[in-house]
């Protein structure tokens, strides 16, 4: 079971980094305004979630693979928790409403511990 959680969140993180690279509108969109360099930021983000999965896709490097998608998990609670500031009711989009908001952040956290787990069951 802990090798399929792996594999998963490996295919999980390079698809979605993969994705950055064939839709990087959408992604410049969870980039908060603030913070500039969106271009930048979705290129590299993508780029550190291909390498990352590849990582964890490796069994001797697993552990450690673990432990960075956990890291570059958490560095998207920033774009989250904007996402969570700036909800309002009246929003048209499910996820900028604040139950939306919420559920992206809760979601974001279970990616988190999922990650985790599976940097500990690689040690």
């Amino acid at each position: 079971m802990h090798a399929i959680a792996a594999i998963v969140l490996a295919m999980f993180l390079s698809v979605t980094g993969v994705m950055h690279f064939l839709a990087p509108g959408y992604f410049r969109t969870l980039v908060p305004a603030w913070l500039g360099r969106e271009q930048l930021l979705v290129v590299v983000s993508g780029a550190a979630e291909v390498m990352v999965g590849g990582l964890v896709l490796v069994t001797s490097t697993r552990a450690a693979g673990g432990w960075a998608a956990a890291i570059l998990i958490t560095c998207y609670l920033v774009s989250h928790l904007d996402a969570l500031r700036r909800a309002r009711p009246d929003r048209p989009r499910l996820l900028e409403r604040p139950a939306g908001a919420v559920a992206r952040l809760v979601v974001n956290v279970l990616y988190i511990a999922w990650a985790v787990a599976v940097a500990g069951s690689a040690a």
